[in-house]
């Protein structure tokens, strides 16, 4: 079985460019892009590699989620758990105040 060449003219070109990190830190890399790039992580930042968490922003987006599921479920008729747990809580709130009065 004899190998065939490379077709000519119908393969791109291949450059090496300097992938930056927003880190700093900077490698080189073969790539059919001719420009230079910028990424946010890198696998000298990134805490899989490094063992070190980072604190990622995630305030609120449980509390946005489940909001979400609640209007889905309220424009649907479907009463969920969380839904559920609310109107229990009300109750009982509204309960202890009529005991309290």
């Amino acid at each position: 079985m004899l190998a065939t060449p490379m077709k000519t003219g119908i393969h791109p070109d291949y450059h090496q460019i300097t992938v930056t990190c927003a880190c700093g830190n900077s490698f080189t890399v073969g790539s059919t892009q001719k420009d230079n790039l910028r990424v946010e992580i890198c696998s000298h930042c990134h805490p899989l590699y490094t063992g070190k968490s980072k604190l990622i922003d995630t305030t609120g987006r449980v509390d946005k989620f489940l909001a979400r599921q609640q209007a889905a479920a309220k424009h649907k008729g479907i009463t969920t758990p969380v839904a559920e747990a609310e109107v229990a809580e009300a109750k009982e709130e509204t309960a202890t105040e009529e005991v309290a009065a």
